[in-house]
C-alpha cells in the first residue's frame, strides 16, 4: 500500500478563502498583545489614567488661572479708562467755569482798577485844590468871592469823596465828613452813647442858665414891692 502525505488532504483553495482565525489573546500571550474588549482594567491601568486625569486638571487650572489674570488685567484696564473719560468731563467742565468765572472777575477788577486810578488823580486834585486855599490871602475886596470860591471847593472835594466811599468798600470803614450845617446842628446833641448821668448833667448845665435868670427875674419884681 502506498503512503499518502499529509498535504494530499488540505485544499488550498478552501483555506486560501477561510483562514485560521487566530486567539484573541491567551493566558500565555505576551503583555504587548491587545486584551479582550470585555476584560476589566488592571491596576497600573487604572493609575496610568488617574495620573492622566491629574494632569489635565492641572493644565485645566493654569488655563484657569492664566484666564483669571487676563480678566482682572481687562477689568483693571476698563476700571482706569472709564476713570480717565470721568476725569476728562469733570476736568473740562471745571475748567471751562473756572474760565468764565475768572475772566469775568479780571474784567471786574479791571473796571474798578481803572475807577480806582481815575478816582486817584480827582483825590489828589482835590487835595491840591483844597491845600491851596488859604484864608490869609484873602482881603477885604475879595473876601466875599473867595469864601464863596472856597466853599465850592470844599463842597466839590466832600462829593467826591461820597462818591468813592460809595464806588470802594474800604473807604468805608473811614467816618464820613458831614456838611458845615450838619455837623453844627449835631452839635447841640450828645453822643449816642452818652448814659443816663451824662445826660442828667449836660441838661443841668443847659437848663442852669435858665433857672438862673428865673430866680433873678423873680427876686427884681419882689424887691420892686
Amino acid at each position: 500500500m502506498a503512503a499518502h502525505d499529509a498535504s494530499d488532504f488540505v485544499d488550498s483553495d478552501f483555506e486560501s478563502a477561510h483562514p485560521a482565525s487566530v486567539p484573541a489573546s491567551s493566558p500565555d500571550a505576551p503583555s504587548g498583545s491587545p486584551r479582550p474588549a470585555n476584560r476589566p482594567p488592571t491596576g497600573e491601568e487604572i493609575e496610568a489614567m488617574v495620573s492622566q486625569k491629574h494632569i489635565k486638571l492641572a493644565e485645566l487650572k493654569r488655563a484657569q488661572e492664566e484666564l483669571e489674570r487676563e480678566r482682572a488685567a481687562l477689568e483693571e484696564l476698563r476700571r482706569r479708562q472709564m476713570e480717565f473719560q470721568t476725569g476728562r468731563a469733570e476736568m473740562l467742565q471745571h475748567l471751562t467755569r473756572g474760565i468764565g468765572l475768572l475772566e469775568e472777575a479780571e474784567l471786574t477788577a479791571r473796571r474798578e482798577s481803572d475807577q480806582m486810578t481815575r478816582t486817584l488823580g480827582e483825590f489828589r486834585q482835590a487835595v491840591s485844590k483844597v491845600q491851596s486855599l488859604n484864608e490869609q490871602l484873602w482881603t477885604q475886596d475879595n473876601f466875599s468871592v473867595e469864601l464863596t470860591r472856597a466853599l465850592t471847593t470844599l463842597e466839590n472835594a466832600r462829593m467826591e469823596w461820597n462818591s468813592a466811599r460809595l464806588k470802594f468798600a474800604i473807604l468805608s470803614d473811614v467816618p464820613p465828613v458831614p456838611s458845615a450845617p450838619a455837623a453844627a446842628k449835631a452839635s447841640l446833641f450828645p453822643p449816642a452813647n452818652t448814659d443816663l448821668l451824662q445826660l442828667c448833667k449836660i441838661g443841668f448845665a443847659l437848663s442852669l442858665p435858665l433857672v438862673l435868670l428865673g430866680l433873678a427875674i423873680l427876686v427884681v419884681l419882689l424887691l420892686r414891692r
